[in-house]
């Protein structure tokens, strides 16, 4: 009987930590998918940047990935605030700088 006690205390505790958690995002004036689409993108961020460092010269087709990839980024970042990412702004200077060397080297080419 005291270790169902137990486990639904848990439960209680795990179930308000979760709400808190969505009442904070909402009160900082987020959504919560924009909040869970930002930590996927920091994901995203953190592999782009190592790419970025790793390869001076992609193929076509790795170039489209990185700036279909590095878009997704954007857009995420775009839709929490600054304060969030402060830390990840060198990462994110990076790819936005290894991007818009891809764009145009692809721009480049395309008007030969």
């Amino acid at each position: 009987m005291a270790i169902l006690a137990v486990i639904y205390v848990l439960i209680f505790i795990i179930f308000a930590l979760v709400i808190y958690s969505v009442l904070q995002i909402k009160l900082f004036g987020m959504k919560v998918k924009d909040f869970w689409s930002f930590i996927e993108a920091n994901q995203i961020l953190d592999k782009l940047y190592n790419f970025a460092k790793q390869y001076e010269k992609m193929s076509p087709q790795e170039q489209i990935i990185y700036l279909s990839e590095a878009e997704k980024i954007f857009k995420a970042f775009e839709n929490v605030p600054d304060t969030l990412w402060e830390e990840e702004y060198e990462k994110y200077k990076a790819v936005l700088s290894k991007y818009k060397d891809i764009k145009m080297i692809r721009w480049a080419e395309q008007n030969k």
